[in-house]
């Protein structure tokens, strides 16, 4: 996606910070150039506290996106992908996975996924990290019940997977 709309900010670097963080947050900015999370306003102060920028800054970057048709499609319809329950999980006695891999290798989700269903355990959430966005994107998999260790070995056999961790 930033491949495609990265030039429409590349003189204003401040200008694709804000944009980054509103797609990372999964907020979206409404044809009255609102921002919004749903249905909850978020003010630009708060966003402009977020990123570390003025306000000014959230006004340029939602006047950009209000006057490019499709940056304005892209950034109207944006979704909130809800709670990540990874912090929780011990409290609400789930497992966790966190796989580090290279983003360019297909299947790591897929990989992982069955590895953990083929051992009976279900699978209550995934969150695969955003290399565009993350400096070091994880695929997060939360479970039902703890993952056994002898999983480790098995998750490091995926192609492409360079670190995990299970907690």
């Amino acid at each position: 996606m930033w491949e495609k709309i990265k030039h429409k900010f590349d003189k204003y670097p401040a200008r694709m910070n804000v944009a980054r963080k509103i797609v990372k947050l999964g907020l979206r900015v409404d044809p009255n150039g609102k921002i919004y999370c749903e249905q909850v306003e978020i003010s630009d102060v708060a966003l402009a506290r977020a990123v570390n920028v003025d306000r000014r800054s959230i006004k340029a970057t939602v006047e950009v996106i209000l006057a490019d048709e499709e940056l304005s499609e892209i950034f109207g319809n944006i979704v909130p992908a809800g709670a990540l329950l990874k912090k929780i999980a011990k409290n609400l006695e789930f497992g966790v996975v966190e796989i580090e891999a290279d983003a360019g290798n297909p299947g790591i989700l897929a990989q992982a996924t069955q590895l953990i269903s083929s051992h009976g355990i279900s699978i209550r959430q995934a969150h695969a990290g955003d290399p565009e966005l993350e400096e070091v994107p994880k695929l997060t998999v939360i479970t039902e019940k703890s993952i056994p260790g002898e999983l480790f070995g098995k998750f490091l056999e995926i192609k492409g997977v360079k670190r995990v961790s299970i907690y």
